[in-house]
């Protein structure tokens, strides 16, 4: 979906400055064109046409005589003033004199945090139009490990009604234990001609879990299919094993590669819509796991089935990342390592699977939406190496290194963090800024 932007022009230009607005105009469409629509331009003080947001391709002396027809449109403002596709450095004083007068303007400084601004945006009205995510579970928290799940505020009617609300979104509910049963149904013959062209990097994965996995995925898919236009999805896998004979690990990678939906695990809807507007937004490569701080000690360790965390320097400022006893879930094309394996977790099926898969070593961001909708957590952080316990639950987890590990435990939202390649903390703010969410930053 590309944002619509209605360029404003002042009528005090000269004929020199209009036709440096339709030079510059030109230059816009072309940086621009793959991510924004760009509208017929209107002259300040004029209506605006149904639109997202404003661009000022040009900004001149008037700016600072328009103040009720500036602070009248109620849009963000975004300005890309030099001839670069950003803004214009002459033109700081402009923009710190409309956001005096109200007015939330964007001024970025590169192309590529300019295409997040107008992505995020974009993101914002796609959400108001009523995106649909699609969740399936029964009998949330009353499962397996219920004395764990029972807790996340995901799965309360607060938090639906609330994302609804806020976001527009809409939270579609099916059975997980309907899908399941609609699996078994699929014959392995049809299993193997939908796969035949996926090349499945995978060891140790049966026959049978192989296409168990297949056929979850064709019965998520049937499902999607029936209602249309789904943006993501993702299923109570863990709480609700007993419902399906596998888990839906490979159903959501290939439905990011086939189909451009996003997913979430363990029934996660702060996850999903997460992970749908930050990747929708920044594009870069992401995915969930949980954090293990080092300074949460036995109650990790336990957890996890490990003695003890890796001997290293500076103990209090690292976590281990695992989940389902890897690094986590994340499509392919996302990672430097990926492979099919076995089950680990004892929770689910015996013919379960999982991905084990690495993220390239280096800088990470880490972030989430607050329960509560309002604040979005942005931790700068970096992937140090990877460690295996065999016979444990963590059998290939990341080392992860943050600023302030102190900081973390009293701040940190949930044990769901998302990981994103690289440090994106600038357009993570924004993002938060579109949105208009306050930002804790560690």
């Amino acid at each position: 979906m590309k944002v619509r932007l209605v360029p404003l022009y002042f009528a005090e230009a000269n004929e020199r400055e209009r036709q440096e607005f339709k030079d510059q105009m030109a230059r816009l469409r072309e940086y621009y064109g793959d991510v924004a629509e760009f509208l017929p331009e209107v002259c300040v003080g004029d209506p605006l046409p149904e639109a997202d947001a404003i661009v000022f391709p040009q900004l001149i002396f008037a700016a600072f005589r328009h103040n009720e027809e500036m602070k009248a449109y109620d849009l963000p403002m975004v300005v890309l003033t030099s001839r670069f596709g950003t803004v214009e450095m002459w033109d700081w004083e402009i923009v710190t004199y409309l956001r005096d007068l109200g007015c939330t303007v964007f001024s970025p400084y590169s192309i590529e945090m300019a295409k997040t601004i107008l992505r995020a945006i974009a993101v914002k009205r796609s959400l108001k139009q009523g995106a649909k995510f699609l969740m399936f579970q029964d009998s949330p928290g009353e499962g397996m490990q219920a004395n764990i799940f029972k807790r996340f505020y995901w799965w309360e009617k607060e938090s639906t009604e609330t994302m609804e609300e806020v976001f527009g979104c809409k939270l579609i509910y099916r059975s997980w234990k309907a899908v399941g049963d609609r699996a078994k149904q699929i014959s392995d013959e049809e299993a193997l001609k939908v796969s035949a062209d996926w090349d499945i990097r995978q060891e140790g994965v049966s026959r049978t879990a192989f296409l168990r996995a297949v056929k979850i995925y064709i019965a998520i898919k049937e499902v999607i299919d029936e209602i249309g236009d789904v943006a993501g999805v993702g299923a109570n896998c863990l709480n609700e094993s007993f419902n399906c004979d596998t888990t839906p690990c490979l159903a959501w990678n290939m439905l990011f590669e086939r189909d451009n939906i996003i997913w979430a695990c363990e029934g996660d809807t702060l996850t999903l819509l997460s992970t749908y507007i930050i990747y929708r937004s920044i594009e870069k490569p992401i995915m969930m796991t949980n954090l293990y701080p080092f300074l949460v000690g036995m109650a990790a360790l336990a957890h996890e089935k490990i003695d003890k965390f890796p001997d290293i320097d500076d103990p209090d400022n690292h976590a281990l990342g695992v989940h389902c006893g890897y690094f986590g879930l994340a499509p392919r094309c996302f990672c430097t390592e990926w492979t099919l394996r076995p089950k680990v977790l004892e929770i689910v099926n015996d013919d379960a699977v999982m991905v084990d898969c690495r993220f390239p070593k280096g800088k990470v961001t880490l972030a989430k939406i607050y329960p509560g909708f309002k604040k979005l957590s942005v931790i700068e952080a970096e992937i140090e190496d990877y460690v295996q316990y065999p016979g444990s639950d963590c059998r290939n987890g990341a080392l992860i290194r943050y600023k302030d590990g102190h900081r973390v435990m009293d701040e940190l939202c949930s044990h769901h963090s998302l990981i994103i390649v690289g440090d994106v903390r600038p357009q993570l703010r924004q993002l938060a800024k579109v949105f208009g969410f306050s930002v804790t930053e560690l």
